[in-house]
């Protein structure tokens, strides 16, 4: 994929290309979430989904070692106090998970290596995962004598049930790559020189779907997890809007003229 990379950020990489962003995590040794660079994640994917010329966003940690390590130890040991006040880590950092839930377009965590803690929850926040056959997730939180702050108690046994998640962040232990795709957190395990590769054909096959139809379908999912009872509503109020959409004329069309359909994004 060709890419342009943009140098402004000091903890982060982003490069784009193919209708597709990748957003690197760059703060050796593991990754660690520091109140920098949870706030430089936040502004490079509210950019990217600004931009048009984006689809797909792809979240991944620079090398080999980590996607992300969990938030920065000193930093949570200094604000134990006032845990979620105005400018500091953890309410930063929820900040970031949050945007990258509601993000319109589709967040892929390319994980490639550990992901623990608030690294872990920064994958949970991503809309589709996958993982390198080195990858270890973990909620380890309770070893420190507290728990996971950036939605891991709601989004981890959503999306593994809530047996799993609570083996996961009772015990604390780590999980493999295995594990995590036979309990459903991950889409598709590969080998690690392969992954950045599976990321970004992926992000580039969604970048190339109709826009509406996909932030329809991410808004359907994503409020379906709050309010459960609404469900069908909600798909019933996104299809109505799909249906109205150019794309959908278009998608119809191509089909019954047997060709590929050329979606606008409207």
């Amino acid at each position: 994929m060709p890419c342009e990379s943009t140098p402004e950020y000091r903890f982060i990489s982003v490069e784009q290309g193919d209708g597709c962003a990748v957003i690197a995590l760059n703060r050796p040794k593991v990754n660690a979430l520091s109140l920098d660079l949870v706030r430089e994640i936040r502004a490079a994917v509210v950019g990217l989904e600004a931009d048009d010329a984006v689809g797909c966003i792809v979240i991944t940690g620079a090398g080999q070692r980590a996607f992300s390590g969990g938030a920065d130890v000193p930093t949570i040991q200094e604000s134990l106090r006032d845990a979620f006040a105005e400018g500091g880590l953890l309410a930063e950092g929820l900040e970031t998970i949050n945007a990258i839930a509601t993000c319109t377009k589709p967040v892929i965590a390319a994980v490639n290596g550990t992901a623990v803690g608030g690294g872990c929850e920064l994958a949970l926040a991503c809309h589709l995962r996958l993982a390198s056959d080195t990858a270890r997730f973990g909620q380890p939180e309770i070893n420190l004598g507290i728990i996971p702050g950036w939605g891991g108690t709601h989004r981890l046994p959503r999306i593994v049930g809530e047996a799993r998640a609570l083996d996961w962040m009772l015990t604390g232990r780590m999980v493999s790559a295995a594990e995590a795709l036979e309990a459903g957190l991950v889409c598709k395990v590969l080998p690690e020189n392969e992954l950045m590769g599976a990321a970004r054909d992926l992000a580039a096959a969604l970048a190339k779907q109709p826009r509406v139809a996909v932030r329809a379908i991410l808004r359907a999912v994503r409020e379906r997890a709050l309010h459960p009872d609404r469900g069908s509503a909600l798909e019933a109020e996104g299809f109505a809007e799909t249906a109205a959409s150019k794309d959908a004329a278009e998608g119809i069309a191509a089909f019954l003229e047997k060709r590929a359909p050329n979606f606008v994004g409207e």
